[in-house]
Formats: C-alpha cells, sequence, structure tokens
C-alpha cells in the first residue's frame, strides 16, 4: 500500500492478510492462495506489509478493552492515511471486528469476507471453477461462529462448494447449529478448562461420520483445531483439511 500510494495510486481494495495469514505456516498457504485468486481475476488490490497490526479482536474478547481500542485506533489511522474504504479479509474474526465493533470508534468501512467476493465472482461468470477437479471426493464444510451466526453467512460457501464439486456432505450440526471449533473468542490462547472432552475432538468426530475425503474450513482457528483434531484421531493420511480458497487453486490450477 506504502509503495502505491507514494506513486500516487491507490488500489480498489485492501486485503487484510491478518495475523494467523502473516504468521502461521498453515495459513500463510491460504493467503498465497487468495492472492493467486486475486491476481487471477486481475483485481486491483494491496496488502499493508509491516504496517499491519492486530485488529485487537482477541485482546477484546479476553477482557483486555484498553489494548483492543489502542489496536484499534491504531488500525483506523492507517486506514485514514491511506484513503481506505474497502477491505477484503480472509479471517472471520477480523471480518466480524471491522464490520461490527469498529465503527463504535468511528472506522467505518465496505468489509467483504474472502467467501463473499468469490462467490460474487462466481456469480458474475468472471470466475469458473473445474468440477471435475474432485470428481468422487467427498467435502463436508465446517461453520466458523463468527462468519455464520455472528454474520449469517452461511449460503456463499456452499454455493462454492457446490461449483467445485456434487459429493458434498452435511455435518449432523451445521448452519445455525454448528459447534464451534473451540478456539474462538480467545480460548484459542489460554489452557483447556475441565471436562470430559475437548471440543475440537467432538467437532472433529462428527466431520468424520460424514465420511467425508475433505473437511472444507474458513477460519484460521478453525483450520488450526481441525487439522489438530485429524492428527488425534489418526486420520491423517485418510482426511484432508483444506481452506476454500485452496480448494478454488487446485480446481483452477494456478
Amino acid at each position: 500500500m506504502a509503495d502505491l500510494f507514494a506513486k500516487g495510486e491507490k488500489p480498489e481494495y485492501l486485503f487484510w492478510v491478518g495475523c494467523a495469514g502473516a504468521f502461521d505456516d498453515r495459513y500463510k498457504k491460504v493467503t498465497q492462495a487468495f492472492a493467486k485468486i486475486l491476481s487471477f481475476l486481475h483485481v486491483s488490490y494491496a496488502v499493508l506489509g509491516k504496517e499491519e497490526s492486530c485488529t485487537g479482536d482477541p485482546a477484546r474478547r479476553a477482557g483486555n478493552e484498553m489494548l483492543y481500542q489502542m489496536q484499534a485506533l491504531q488500525n483506523i489511522a492507517t486506514f485514514e492515511r491511506y484513503g481506505i474504504t474497502r477491505i477484503i479479509t480472509i479471517c472471520p474474526h477480523c471480518y466480524n471486528i471491522f464490520k461490527n465493533e469498529y465503527p463504535d470508534l468511528g472506522g467505518k468501512y465496505t468489509v467483504i469476507n474472502y467467501l463473499q467476493f468469490i462467490e460474487k465472482m462466481i456469480a458474475e461468470k468472471k470466475l469458473k471453477l473445474d468440477t471435475t477437479r474432485f470428481k468422487g471426493k467427498t467435502i463436508t464444510y465446517h461453520d466458523p461462529c463468527y462468519l455464520g451466526r455472528a454474520n449469517n453467512i452461511y449460503n456463499e460457501p456452499r454455493i462454492i462448494l457446490q461449483n467445485l464439486t456434487s459429493g458434498i456432505s452435511e455435518m449432523e450440526r451445521h448452519k445455525s447449529f454448528a459447534l464451534c471449533c473451540g478456539a474462538g473468542g480467545a480460548q484459542m490462547f489460554k489452557e483447556a478448562e475441565a471436562g470430559n472432552k475437548e471440543i475440537f475432538i467432538e467437532r472433529t468426530e462428527e466431520a468424520l461420520r460424514t465420511h467425508a475425503d475433505i473437511i472444507a474450513t474458513a477460519c484460521p482457528f478453525c483450520m488450526t483445531m481441525i487439522t489438530d483434531g485429524i492428527k488425534y484421531k489418526n486420520h491423517e493420511e485418510l482426511v484432508k483439511n483444506y481452506d476454500i480458497a485452496e480448494l478454488i487453486v487446485q480446481s483452477l490450477d494456478i
């Protein structure tokens, strides 16, 4: 963004990478996948790079309101400096806080989740997926809490998957009844509480009961927990966990 700004150019979108997309080795692949999709579609976008900071979502969920506001106001100042009005996110937690909570601090933007963007490109016939790539494969989709229950984004991921394969198998609990992966609300960063079973194991067991070959996710926390669950159940060779952006890149072969 700084390089373009120095040249007097302004991209249409800011692609907000997020902490996981920048630092988590597994989720970096999702960042790269979505960047490939944007480039494939010739979308005008830029990233903040080293100027990007955490949204402050984990701090707020953990109860540190002061740290959240410090992070948020810093980001809002950066957005104002570059005249940013449209933001695309790959993390549901970033999407939710930009869309629903930053306006309270004066940060009002058009915030787009990457699945909404991809579904729109498919609807406008700008993105045509190869349905033969996953022929014979069954895919089940895990609804992230911050996309589904928090923002009612249920149809877009399913429409995308329907354009990838006819072999879709829903879990027992899905859409508004979907079970959390166990990492949201800053739970990722604290020790497990007393109980008989971890939530991510319960959810992974549900996914495995669909007999799917692929568990599709759309959130960095969900990806971490589901991947751990697959390992815990010793199913690494039988079931794969991919983000929807990765499935699209495989379909397009880019």
